[in-house]
């Protein structure tokens, strides 16, 4: 063999070696594998929405990293959807979470696509159920993805993303939008906003429903998720609310060893609304029975914050033990 053609093979091989070398000695929490995917998707009003105009929607690209776990064949995989203040640090402590058992993710970013970088000071920016849009279309990219198992794929979402994970579970929202031709296992919210009542609204898809909340949530009070968990149980629906005492609205930032509680300045919370779903999809507040705006007066600012890092804990523990029993993982 010539000199020249032995080098070449030797420099392959090392590389080969080293590649092998590397992947072999990944922590259990680093993916095997990062890819960025454009999401096509709209913006939409909420009537648009819930009236299924999809003509009147202003189409827009939004983005996802799908983080594929260490591992072989088609994988679980775990959907997030962020809150009001984008994808943050939180959402990263979960990816890593469930990157080591095992389960892929795909963190949905419907902010930065649409010139956006936080709605809590005015959430009139990006209509209440717009992030649902963005989370179908998602699932329209997993499901034909070689490294996915379309049975296994599970949707998790923390305050807007909450609010929008529970509602994707809704029967009619699923016809009206989901395309994909498959449906998530499971639905994981976490504090979500439960304050509005919409049309035929327990009937939702028969999969699992498991919401995390906090007792002293002002952002979200759990009170509004308490009674609609109420409706659906009354209904047969397999729901589950777990609730935390001296957890505020983010608490799962304790992951990060947050454990402080500090004011969301100039948030707006519709914690005091009762809002419902009217005719032709006009979304009326239950008090004054006018189309709800958030001029309205049962309108609040300035919510709570914070982290705790004992419940957080207890709130992952369930999470990954939910999730090893649905996946069926060793």
């Amino acid at each position: 063999m010539p000199t020249a053609f032995r080098v070449a093979a030797a420099i392959i091989a090392l590389c080969a070696s080293t590649v092998l070398a590397s992947a072999q000695s990944l922590p259990k929490e680093a993916p095997a594998r990062t890819e960025i995917f454009p999401i096509p998707s709209l913006t939409l009003s909420d009537q648009q929405f819930l009236s299924g105009d999809a003509a009147a929607g202003k189409p827009v690209t939004v983005a996802g990293e799908f983080r594929v776990a260490q591992g072989s064949g088609k994988m679980p995989v775990v959907v997030l959807m962020h809150g009001s203040s984008g994808v943050g640090a939180t959402t990263e402590a979960w990816v890593h979470e469930f990157n080591a058992m095992g389960i892929s993710t795909f963190v949905i970013d419907g902010f930065t696509g649409r010139g956006l970088t936080v709605t809590g000071p005015n959430q009139a920016l990006l209509g209440r159920l717009n992030l649902i849009i963005d989370i179908y279309h998602s699932l329209e990219i997993l499901a034909k993805h070689p490294r996915v198992d379309p049975d296994r794929i599970v949707l998790m979402g923390f305050s807007r993303g909450g609010q929008a994970a529970l509602y994707a579970s809704l029967d009619r929202f699923n016809k009206l939008w989901n395309k994909s031709g498959v449906q998530f296992a499971a639905y994981i919210p976490f504090y979500p906003d439960c304050s509005t009542t919409y049309q035929t609204d327990t009937e939702v898809a028969a999969r699992p429903i498991r919401i995390f909340h906090g007792t002293p949530d002002d952002y979200n009070p759990v009170k509004s998720c308490k009674a609609f968990v109420d409706r659906l149980k009354a209904a047969g629906r397999d729901v589950v609310l777990t609730e935390y005492p001296d957890s505020a609205h983010g608490f799962d930032s304790g992951l990060l060893g947050v454990n402080a509680v500090t004011v969301s300045a100039n948030a707006q919370t519709v914690r005091n609304c009762h809002i419902r779903e009217g005719d032709s999809g006009v979304l009326m507040n239950g008090d004054t029975n006018a189309p709800f705006t958030y001029k309205d007066t049962c309108l609040e600012l300035n919510p709570h914050v914070g982290g705790n890092p004992a419940t957080a804990a207890e709130a992952r523990k369930a999470v990954v033990d939910f999730l090893q029993a649905l996946f069926k993982l060793g």
